[in-house]
C-alpha cells in the first residue's frame, strides 16, 4: 500500500468518524421551531399503530443519510442563493416539488459527479498519477459539475416548456374568442377549450379553471396564472381576461383582440426564425463551399506556376 493511498483511505475514516461525532444528540443543535413544536401542537400525535396504512419504518440507510442530507441541503442553499429563482421555475413548470427538494436532488447529482470523479482519481493512481492537489480539485469539480448539471437541466425543461406552449397559443386564443363570441361565458369557454385540447397550455387552463372551481374568484385565479408563467404574451393574454373581468369590458372585443395579437406575434416569430435559418444556411456555404471552390479554380494556375519555376 502506497503513502498516498493509505493517508486517503485514513482521511476518509477520519472524516467519516467527525460526521458521526458531529451528528450525535449532544452536538446536534436543534432549530427554535423544533424545540418548541411539541408545546404547540393543538392535540396529541396519535399511535402509529392505528393509521390506516400501518407503520412505515425508514431504512437503515435513511436514518443514517437522512441528518447528512438536510445539513447539504441547508449547506447548498446558503452558498448558492437563488430561492426565488428556482421557485418562479418551479412554479413556471407548475410542479410539486420545492426548493429544498430541488436542493436534494443538486446534492444527489453532486454526489453522482463525485463518484465520477473518484472513478477518474482511481484510474489515475492505478496509472501512477500522484498529484493529491490535482486529484482532489477532480472529485471537487465534478460535484460541482453535478449541481451545475441540475440547474442547467431545470432550465431547459423550462424552456422547452415556454416553447411549447408559446406554440399552442394561437389556436388556444383562437377558440376562446370564438366560444366567449358565440355566447359562452369565460368559464365555460375555458372549460369547453380544455376539453377540446391537450397540452402544457391546456394543463393551465385546467389548473385555472380548477382553482376557480376550489374557492377563489375567476380573476384571481387568472392573476395566479398570470404571476407564474415566464411566457410574456401568454401573461399579458391573461391579464388582459383578467382586467375585463373586473371592469366589466365585452369579453368578446378583448379575446378578438388579443387574438389578433397572438396571430401577429406567430408570424413575426415565423419570419425570425426564417432568418435565422436563412443565416444558418450560409454557414457551409461560406466555410465549406466557397472555399473548396476557390481551391479547383487556383489549383491549375498554382500547378503551372510550379511546372514552369521547374
Amino acid at each position: 500500500m502506497t503513502a498516498f493511498l493509505g493517508g486517503t483511505i485514513g482521511l476518509a475514516a477520519g472524516a467519516g468518524l467527525l460526521l458521526a461525532i458531529l451528528a450525535a444528540p449532544p452536538f446536534r443543535k436543534l432549530s427554535l421551531s423544533e424545540r418548541i413544536a411539541p408545546y404547540l401542537r393543538d392535540a396529541a400525535t396519535p399511535s402509529r399503530l392505528l393509521s390506516p396504512g400501518g407503520t412505515v419504518r425508514e431504512s437503515l440507510l435513511g436514518r443514517l443519510t437522512g441528518p447528512l442530507l438536510a445539513d447539504a441541503v441547508r449547506m447548498l442553499d446558503r452558498v448558492l442563493g437563488g430561492r426565488a429563482s428556482v421557485r418562479r421555475r418551479l412554479a413556471a413548470l407548475r410542479s410539486p416539488m420545492s426548493v429544498e427538494q430541488f436542493r436534494a436532488e443538486q446534492v444527489m447529482w453532486a454526489g453522482v459527479g463525485s463518484g465520477v470523479g473518484l472513478g477518474v482519481v482511481l484510474l489515475a493512481i492505478i496509472s501512477d498519477h500522484r498529484s493529491p492537489i490535482l486529484l482532489v480539485m477532480i472529485v471537487l469539480l465534478c460535484a460541482v459539475a453535478g449541481i451545475v448539471a441540475r440547474d442547467w437541466w431545470l432550465t431547459q425543461t423550462v424552456s422547452r416548456h415556454n416553447a411549447e406552449i408559446l406554440a399552442e397559443f394561437p389556436v388556444v386564443a383562437e377558440m376562446l374568442a370564438l366560444a366567449v363570441a358565440a355566447g359562452e361565458g369565460l368559464a365555460g369557454a375555458i372549460g369547453r377549450v380544455c376539453r377540446l385540447t391537450h397540452g402544457h397550455l391546456a394543463d393551465g387552463l385546467r389548473a385555472i379553471l380548477a382553482d376557480a372551481r376550489a374557492g377563489a374568484s375567476l380573476q384571481q385565479a387568472l392573476l395566479v396564472a398570470r404571476d407564474n408563467t415566464q411566457v410574456e404574451p401568454l401573461a399579458r393574454f391573461l391579464d388582459g381576461m383578467a382586467v375585463a373581468l373586473e371592469r366589466g369590458t365585452p369579453l368578446a372585443d378583448v379575446l378578438h383582440a388579443q387574438a389578433a395579437d397572438v396571430r401577429a406575434l406567430s408570424k413575426r416569430q415565423l419570419l425570425e426564425a426564417g432568418g435565422r435559418k436563412e443565416i444558418l444556411m450560409m454557414v457551409p456555404v461560406v466555410f465549406l463551399v466557397m472555399p473548396v471552390t476557390i481551391l479547383f479554380a487556383f489549383f491549375p494556375g498554382i500547378i503551372a506556376i510550379t511546372t514552369v519555376a521547374r
